[in-house]
């Protein structure tokens, strides 16, 4: 395995992005998460990034929020755990990040501005204050949803700043892999997308901000190193089967769909909170016919 989680670079390997199991009547199960964030570790992942989009923090209270945070650190020691600390604003932010220090972390995971339109000297900014609370931060560049693009040059000024350490690439432009490599060659390079895996792995990328191994962590991982040792035998097998439920990560309902995945090989995924609305009937059936497919295969 050429890429592990170090103590210095924590956000190394296989680090899933956890979905958040709610009770039938939409409360967090801490419980459950707890065991779910031991379960992924026992199956071959590095470690943990709640809430994030996938653990549908933009609807957690301020309480649940920390509890989460502090629950995985309980569950798998804080070195393993990589919070989201995104906000609206850069103070709130801050906050986060200081509470996930004070938890135990080892380093925090940090959207741009995204309650409008951020220009450059804004992005600056943010990470800079971001920063104070003395964490390592890596970047999350997700310019589909935030509409703000961390592009090479600005994660370069970023990271030549000290405000970050590693990103987080969901932007599905894989070519930008190899120009964040020459402008910035100390930045770790984290695959963002499920379904980019292979491409960025072979580009280069020393982790994996992963959603798919909430329900097939074994595979996940078997794939994921595959990729970043060289194995294209094993890994393009590995991905094409997987590749069905992957391509969901970068769906709108890549929540829903994860936790479907989750419910149907015993995982807790349960309901997801509102705005988020149910599956469409086909959509369905579609992450239901994959996800059997995949277990038909032996790769739950």
């Amino acid at each position: 395995m050429t890429t592990t989680t170090t103590p210095n670079r924590p956000w190394r390997g296989v680090l899933v992005a956890t979905a958040l199991p709610l009770t039938d009547e939409l409360a967090v199960d801490h419980d459950k998460f707890a065991e779910h964030c031991s379960w992924l570790v026992d199956n071959g992942c590095d470690g943990v990034v709640p809430n994030g989009s996938l653990g549908e923090y933009q609807v957690l209270t301020p309480e649940e929020r920390a509890k989460v945070v502090e629950t995985a650190v309980a569950a798998i020691g804080g070195a393993r755990v990589m919070p989201g600390v995104a906000a609206y604003g850069s103070a709130e932010s801050r906050r986060w990040a200081e509470q996930a220090r004070d938890a135990g972390c080892a380093s925090v995971m940090l959207l741009p501005p995204n309650a409008y339109r951020a220009d450059e000297r804004s992005v600056l900014a943010h990470y800079a204050e971001v920063a104070k609370a003395g964490v390592p931060i890596v970047a999350y560049n997700n310019p589909i949803d935030t509409k703000v693009d961390l592009v090479p040059e600005l994660l370069a000024k970023l990271h030549g700043e000290g405000y970050i350490h590693a990103v987080k690439e969901f932007s599905g432009d894989v070519r930008r892999a190899y120009q964040l490599a020459e402008l910035a060659p100390e930045l770790d390079l984290l695959i963002g997308a499920d379904d980019v895996l292979l491409e960025l792995a072979l580009a280069g990328a020393k982790g994996w901000v992963a959603g798919y191994p909430n329900a097939l962590p074994a595979a996940s991982v078997e794939l994921y190193h595959a990729a970043v040792d060289g194995d294209l035998a094993t890994a393009k097998k590995l991905y094409e089967q997987l590749h069905p439920l992957l391509r969901w990560d970068s769906k709108v309902e890549f929540v829903q769909a994860i936790k479907l995945s989750m419910d149907m090989v015993g995982r807790p995924g349960g309901p997801v909170r509102p705005p988020r609305v149910p599956l469409l009937p086909e959509q369905e059936t579609a992450v239901r016919t994959a996800t059997e497919r995949a277990v038909a295969a032996g790769l739950a």
